[in-house]
C-alpha cells in the first residue's frame, strides 16, 4: 500500500516539473512589439504675399443726378426724348403749351413801347421847360413837375423792359431742357399733363453713369487700424467690385473719402467708392459687394485651418521634428483668410506642419510624412492668388 502512494506521488511530482519546464520564463523581445510610424500629411512653411480684405455690402448711386421740373405752370404738349437713351445739356426734353406765355410777351411788349413814348414826350416837355426857366418864362415849380414826370417815365421804361424779359423767360421756360449730359430715366409726366414749379413729383431724372459711386459701410474701429497700417490720413486704396453673388466683376475703384460722422446705432462710417462704368453694367440703385483691403503682409506664414487645434482656448498645430517624431507647438493666430490662418508667431519657415492625420498623433509619436495635396475644389481660385508662395 505505501509503494502504491509513493508511486503516485513520484508520478505527481513529474508532471508538476513538466508543466514547469512549458512556462517560457525569458521575456518577449520588446523590439517585435513596437508601434509603426504614424503616415501623416505634411506642409513645408515658406512666407507669402498676403493680402487681408472684407466683403462689404454696397449700394450704386449715380456720380450727377438731375431732376428735371417744370418752371412755369401749363399743359404739356409734346415728349421730345426716348427712355432710356442718353441726351445733352440743353437738349428740349418737354414742350408747354407756349400759346399763353407768347401772349403774355406780346402785352409786355406792347406795355413797353407805350411806356417809351411817354418817355419822349415827358423829355420833350422837360427840356422846352428848362430853355423857358432859364430866362425866367416859368416857374421853378412847373419845370420841376415836368422834370419829375420824365424821370418817372424813364422808371416805367425800365420796369416795362424787366416785365418783357420776364415774359420772355416764362416763354423760353415752356421749352423743357436738360441741365445735364446723361442717360435719362422714364417719364414720370404724359402729354396732356398739368405741370407747375410746385410739383412735388419731377417729369423725369438724369443720371450720369460713366461714373458710378459705390457706397458702403465699415466698423470705424476697421478704418481706424486700416488708415495706421498704410500710414496716411486718408487712405486711397484700390477696392475690386463683386456681384451681389460675391462674384468678382472685373471693376475696380478707389475711395474717395469716408464720412466725418459714425452712425451711434451700427458704430460704422460710409465709404464712397468711385468706379468707372463705361460700359454701364453698374446701374443706380443696384446691391453690390466692394472687396475693401485691410492688412498687407510682404512676409506671412499661414497653416490651413485644419491644421489648428485648440486646447482651452490656446491654438496650437503639430510640427514633424528632424527625428521624424511628432510635437505639438503652440502658435498666435492673426486673421482668417481663405480658410487659412495667418500665423503671429509660434513657427518658423521651413518647419513641417501637420495636415491630415492629427488626430492619431501623441507627444514625440513616430510619423512618416508625406507632403499636403490641397484638393483642388475646395480651394478657391483668391487662395491660390493670395499664397503664391505657399507650400506645395
Amino acid at each position: 500500500m505505501r509503494i502504491r502512494q509513493r508511486q503516485w506521488s513520484i508520478l505527481l511530482a513529474g508532471f508538476a516539473v513538466l508543466g514547469l519546464a512549458g512556462c517560457d520564463p525569458s521575456p518577449p523581445d520588446a523590439t517585435s512589439e513596437a508601434p509603426l510610424p504614424i503616415p501623416v500629411s505634411v506642409m513645408t512653411l515658406e512666407a507669402a504675399d498676403l493680402s487681408v480684405t472684407e466683403d462689404l455690402p454696397g449700394r450704386v448711386s449715380a456720380v450727377r443726378t438731375a431732376e428735371v421740373r417744370a418752371q412755369v405752370t401749363g399743359i404739356v404738349k409734346r415728349r421730345l426724348f426716348e427712355e432710356g437713351r442718353d441726351v445733352e445739356a440743353g437738349k428740349t426734353l418737354f414742350q408747354i403749351d407756349p400759346a399763353p406765355f407768347k401772349a403774355e410777351v406780346d402785352i409786355a411788349s406792347a406795355a413797353l413801347q407805350r411806356a417809351e413814348a411817354m418817355l419822349a414826350q415827358a423829355r420833350i416837355k422837360a427840356d422846352r421847360l428848362g430853355s423857358l426857366r432859364r430866362s425866367e418864362a416859368v416857374s421853378r415849380q412847373t419845370y420841376d413837375d415836368a422834370a419829375s414826370l420824365r424821370d418817372q417815365a424813364t422808371a416805367d421804361v425800365a420796369q416795362a423792359r424787366a416785365t418783357l424779359a420776364r415774359r420772355k423767360l416764362d416763354l423760353q421756360f415752356a421749352s423743357v431742357e436738360a441741365p445735364i449730359d446723361g442717360r435719362i430715366d422714364q417719364t414720370l409726366v404724359s402729354e396732356g399733363a398739368l405741370v407747375s414749379p410746385t410739383d412735388t413729383t419731377p417729369m423725369a431724372r438724369i443720371q450720369q453713369i460713366d461714373q458710378v459711386y459705390v457706397d458702403v459701410r465699415q466698423s470705424a474701429s476697421a478704418l481706424e487700424t486700416l488708415r495706421r497700417q498704410t500710414g496716411a490720413a486718408t487712405p486711397a486704396l484700390t477696392v475690386e467690385i463683386l456681384g451681389s453673388d460675391g462674384k468678382p466683376l472685373g471693376m475696380q475703384g478707389r475711395i474717395l473719402f469716408s464720412g466725418t460722422q459714425v452712425d451711434t446705432g451700427t458704430g460704422d462710417v460710409l465709404l464712397r467708392v468711385l468706379v468707372d462704368n463705361p460700359q454701364r453694367r453698374l446701374l443706380p440703385g443696384l446691391y453690390v459687394q466692394a472687396r475693401v483691403p485691410r492688412a498687407h503682409y510682404p512676409t506671412a506664414l499661414s497653416v490651413p485651418q485644419q491644421a489648428v487645434t485648440r486646447t482651452a482656448g490656446q491654438a496650437s498645430v503639430w510640427v514633424v521634428g528632424d527625428q521624424g517624431q511628432a510635437r505639438p507647438v503652440a502658435i498666435e493666430l492673426g486673421e482668417l483668410v481663405a480658410r487659412r490662418y495667418r500665423v503671429v508667431s509660434g513657427l518658423s519657415a521651413g518647419q513641417q506642419v501637420v495636415i491630415e492625420g492629427i488626430e492619431r498623433l501623441s507627444e514625440n509619436a513616430r510619423v512618416t510624412p508625406h507632403p499636403w495635396q490641397p484638393v483642388g475644389a475646395s480651394e478657391p481660385s483668391d487662395t491660390r492668388e493670395q499664397f503664391s508662395a505657399a507650400a506645395r
